[in-house]
């Protein structure tokens, strides 16, 4: 164990050591001439790109290399942080480009729209995080005027006179002039032979304030517009003479550390108007103005993002609809899938101190989830279709009476959902006090339940007729999923060939389907006799998921349809293929077996036998289902206590 800890040890300072030895290679430093000569011959094109243009190469990088299809390169950069916002993600990916292609997009804002907790901030931190390693690799190389303070291409350094002749000889156009700090440096230090100019290669990196900026407005009233744009240096003032010589200007504004690469400006809609007029003509005109100096170039993107309480207040002022032209809104609202939900809430916790030794029940995060989708959803106007089957719809799971097709028209019906509802933060603080009151180092699915009531009623900003349906809620999440997917765990857990059994009785039903539909008898494999198809069987397996009488024929159909695209695509037709047949096969088995799971589960019969089968059941709970001890025995108990209720 020590030899290998140590060779894993060994293994990582030489992947440190080859990873300095890389990162001291890839830097490049030389002067205007030594640039033009080694790396502009080479790469022209990628010199002349916009920041529009290298995020969404940058973008395309991530989808190349880790193998995803042209359509959605962004897939893998988000992946693993970001759950349920696909349609969010695809919405920024082809503003991206949109503007790399040089269309109008380019110059608008891109603003981020959605509630608090929602995963904004978190999408523009992958952004920069994914550019700053971008910047390392050779496609994506960035060179800069060695010294500036806006890390501008030295391209610019290339007089307008000239510009036609490097296009025609490499095949690139450039946008953009000299800032007024090189210019003054130009003159000053090389007497205007801009051949001599210094270049290096930058990397983008927030922390160095290169080509990756961050605006937060602390308190709107007292924000200097200073912190975007620089002010005078009075301690330069004395070397240079001039307060308006370019080299006494604090260049510290978050927009020229952004030049090159990303702004990010956090609750923009809180700043002051003239803030949003500096910030919108940056991105329609890539130029600032500010004291003393002409126009300053910066290319940069920015992406900006506000919740939907600022936005509304925003759209209330008919001032602010010529800002608002000028902006590409991209709503991110949280997700309405429970699955992604958990996997939010399983995130946030993995390396929370509080969850490190805790174990929780296989269903604890996805019945929080369950809970906080409820409350994001808007109640439909077909009359089939409650929250409860909305919620499985937009899981993927089949519903009865709605297709595929409909799912999209139904999200059409209601575009404001997700914006709205409990926050994952209120989830995962709402856990976080049900460890500290149990006694255990386990939490069960009631316990949450328990906790997300007492965090409901305990919210002093909610008012009492919200607090009523949030509840209501919780008890729908328990009767609606908890109630199934416990006894389901319980079930399988007594009948070691449950499985077995269900495929098994999954087949028998299709072959009666299939018979009756076709109006042909099934033929006994073992005496050769034949027989009319089960109706009465199949009618019972069909009650379970109340398939009404006339709606038999249109359900088998459906059934036999899914089976004969399994078995064209060389698949198995099983629970699987079929989620509300599933759900049915498993509601018949359990009702056969209810008499049997009484027996076990009854307190009222503590024999030896039922001590042992009791016991039997908790340790598979435990070593297939995902419970512990405690969780195990609280499902049994929960169980019983629905089975002496029915």
């Amino acid at each position: 164990m020590a030899a290998n800890t140590n060779h894993n040890k060994a293994s990582f300072l030489d992947s440190l050591t080859e990873f300095t030895k890389e990162h001291r290679a890839r830097h490049w430093h030389g002067d205007f001439h030594e640039f033009l000569e080694t790396v502009v011959t080479n790469q022209a094109n990628l010199l002349a790109r916009t920041s529009h243009q290298y995020i969404w190469d940058m973008l395309r990088w991530y989808g190349e290399e880790y193998g995803e299809e042209e359509e959605k390169p962004h897939r893998h950069l988000f992946e693993n942080d970001l759950f349920g916002v696909n349609r969010s993600l695809e919405r920024i990916t082809d503003y991206f480009k949109a503007a790399s292609a040089g269309s109008e997009v380019g110059r608008r804002l891109l603003l981020l729209l959605g509630p608090p907790s929602g995963g904004k901030s978190t999408l523009v931190i992958l952004l920069k995080r994914a550019m700053e390693e971008y910047s390392h690799t050779d496609p994506g190389a960035l060179y800069a005027v060695d010294g500036c303070p806006v890390h501008e291409s030295p391209l610019h350094l290339v007089p307008h006179s000239l510009r036609g002749d490097f296009r025609e000889n490499y095949g690139v156009d450039i946008h953009g002039q000299v800032c007024p700090y090189c210019r003054a440096r130009l003159e000053d230090e090389f007497e205007g032979d801009f051949m001599r100019m210094p270049v290096k290669r930058i990397f983008l990196s927030e922390a160095s304030r290169v080509g990756v900026g961050t605006y937060a407005p602390h308190d709107p009233t007292t924000a200097d517009i200073a912190d975007l744009v620089g002010s005078v240096d009075l301690s330069k003032v004395a070397d240079y003479g001039d307060e308006g010589d370019p080299r006494a200007w604090s260049w510290s504004g978050a927009v020229y550390a952004a030049s090159r690469g990303l702004l990010e400006m956090i609750e923009i809609l809180k700043v002051k108007r003239e803030f949003l007029y500096l910030l919108l003509t940056l991105t329609q005109e890539k130029n600032v103005k500010v004291a003393r100096f002409p126009l300053i170039y910066l290319d940069e993107s920015i992406v900006a993002h506000t919740n939907l309480a600022e936005f509304n207040k925003f759209l209330q002022e008919k001032e602010n609809e010529a800002l608002l032209d000028r902006m590409v809104i991209v709503q991110v609202p949280y997700t309405l899938n429970y699955q992604d939900e958990a996997r939010i809430y399983d995130k946030l916790i993995a390396h929370a101190p509080a969850f490190r030794d805790v174990h929780l029940d296989p269903h604890c995060l996805r019945l929080a989830a369950v809970f906080a989708i409820l409350t994001r959803l808007q109640r439909s106007d077909r009359e089939d279709l409650d929250l409860s089957k909305k919620l499985r719809l937009y899981a993927g799971e089949d519903v009865e009476k709605v297709s595929d097709a409909d799912v999209e028209r139904i999200h059409k019906e209601t575009p404001e959902e997700g914006m709205t509802g409990v926050s994952p933060r209120f989830v995962v603080n709402a856990l976080s006090n049900a460890i500290t009151r149990t006694d255990t180092s386990s939490l069960t699915s009631m316990e949450v339940l328990l906790a997300l009531k007492d965090g409901i009623e305990s919210d002093a900003r909610m008012e009492a007729k919200q607090k009523v349906a949030w509840i209501d809620f919780l008890v729908t999440t328990r009767k609606d999923f908890y109630n199934r997917w416990v006894k389901e765990d319980v079930h399988k857990a007594l009948f070691t060939s449950f499985e077995e059994e269900a495929q098994s009785l999954l087949d028998k039903y299709l072959d009666e389907v299939e018979a009756a539909l076709d109006h042909k008898e099934i033929e006994d494999p073992i005496t050769g006799e034949t027989r009319a198809p089960d109706e009465r069987f199949m009618r019972s397996v069909e009650e379970k998921i109340e398939i009404s009488d006339s709606g038999k024929t249109s359900f088998r159909q459906e059934v036999v349809r899914k089976a004969m695209m399994a078995y064209k695509h060389g698949e198995k037709f099983t629970l699987d293929s079929h989620a509300t047949l599933h759900e049915a096969i498993e509601k018949y088995l359990f009702e056969e077996r209810r008499d049997v799971l009484r027996l076990v589960t009854s307190k009222a019969r503590p024999d030896e036998e039922a001590q042992k089968k009791i016991s039997a059941v908790e340790e598979r709970l435990i070593s297939e289902y995902g419970y512990d001890g405690h969780s195990a025995r609280e499902a049994l108990n929960y169980v019983t206590t629905l089975l002496s209720q029915e």
